[in-house]
């Protein structure tokens, strides 16, 4: 195998894998430099490059970049000069700056891409509603996980991850996942227990505001943190006026995608033209 083919064959294991990395790749280079335009490399979550895109002088600048490429899921643009040239962080065009010691005095851009792993949505229960949020979830894009009781399995197919009941610890849930618990009636305070107790970034519950109270009082009485329990989301989803498990869903997965996507923007910067202040560079530009 050729160096490139090498560097496929690695990124089509770790995307088997599950694995979160980046792919670094050689953009632009100017005067002397060892990485040639279209060199590719694997840099992996613990700062490992696998592929050549020249010494170390860039190395430091890409192991960086990688890292918080991976933290917030954005692709970068980097530039590596030599340190005498770099006065600040950004170049005139607007690329990222990074200095090099290196003597050879060549120019590096470097397009950094993260390749991390769809975000899962942990759907508690075996109702028609948490059927519905599991299939819609999968359909656009979501990995599923499911806690039902076990007869209540055979109702989903777009589960990558099961357990029988609602002890999630096997699940290593994280404040990336979306949790929806949806038992109705089955026995809800367990599961609504058990979401809560997780690091999950979102916790809803598929039922009335009522019972939600009722519920979070009993758990109150039984020690839960009174915080753990502020988190939850009570009625789960937008307010579309959702009858039908289906519509129910919708409401779910829409707020999902709402909040993970206003996230991702928070920064105003990266936000759509039409959704920005109209002030400033954006003022101009639009005769605003």
């Amino acid at each position: 195998m050729t160096e490139a083919e090498d560097t496929i064959a690695l990124i089509a294991g770790l995307l088997q894998q599950g694995e979160e990395f980046c792919i670094a790749t050689v953009v632009r280079t100017e005067n002397a430099t060892s990485a040639k335009a279209g060199a590719k490399a694997v840099v992996r979550r613990d700062g490992t490059i696998q592929g050549f895109l020249g010494g170390g002088c860039v190395q430091s600048a890409i192991r960086r970049t990688a890292a918080t490429a991976l933290k917030d899921d954005k692709p970068r643009l980097i530039r590596v000069k030599p340190r005498d040239d770099v006065a600040i962080g950004v170049d005139v065009d607007g690329t990222e700056l990074h200095r090099s010691a290196c003597p050879s005095g060549g120019t590096v851009d470097i397009f950094i891409e993260p390749m991390r792993r769809a975000p899962r949505i942990v759907v508690c229960g075996g109702s028609p509603v948490a059927v519905a949020v599991a299939e819609l979830g999968a359909r656009v894009g979501y990995r599923i996980a499911v806690a039902a009781l076990e007869d209540d399995h055979k109702a989903f197919r777009e589960a990558e991850q099961r357990v029988i009941g609602f002890d999630l610890a096997a699940l290593a849930i994280t404040s990336a996942d979306w949790l929806v618990v949806s038992t109705q009636g089955k026995r809800d305070r367990e599961a609504l227990a058990a979401a809560l107790t997780t690091e999950a970034g979102y916790v809803a519950f598929v039922g009335s505001r009522r019972k939600a109270q009722v519920l979070t009082g009993q758990l109150r009485e039984l020690g839960v943190d009174a915080s753990r329990i502020a988190r939850l989301k009570a009625p789960a989803g937008l307010d579309i006026h959702g009858i039908e498990p289906a519509e129910i869903a919708l409401s779910i997965i829409a707020e999902i995608v709402e909040r993970r996507r206003s996230t991702v923007r928070r920064d105003e910067g990266t936000a759509p033209l039409h959704l920005r202040k109209r002030e400033g560079p954006v003022a101009k530009a639009t005769g605003g």
